[in-house]
């Protein structure tokens, strides 16, 4: 009768093991979660990065413009 009663009670033990296991696994998943989101939301903010590399934006906008502009040009420079 005492190892019935020592079976439950590690089997009691084990099963509170476990459910302390996967509420850390939860709260671990909820933090990545958090930490992802807010990495994307950073990086993929447009806002942000168009503050952050408005020169470089702006020249390839000005070389865009002047090769379009220069190419139209040419095609009714020819006729």
């Amino acid at each position: 009768m005492s190892e019935e009663i020592l079976n439950r009670l590690s089997q009691e033990v084990l099963e509170q093991r476990a459910a302390e296991q996967r509420q850390r696994i939860h709260n671990s998943v909820d933090e990545l979660k958090s930490s992802l989101r807010q990495t994307v939301h950073e990086r993929l903010d447009m806002e942000n990065y168009a503050r952050t590399y408005i020169w470089r934006l702006t020249v390839g906008a000005v070389a865009i413009a002047l090769i379009s502009g220069y190419g139209l040009a040419e095609l009714f420079a020819r006729r």
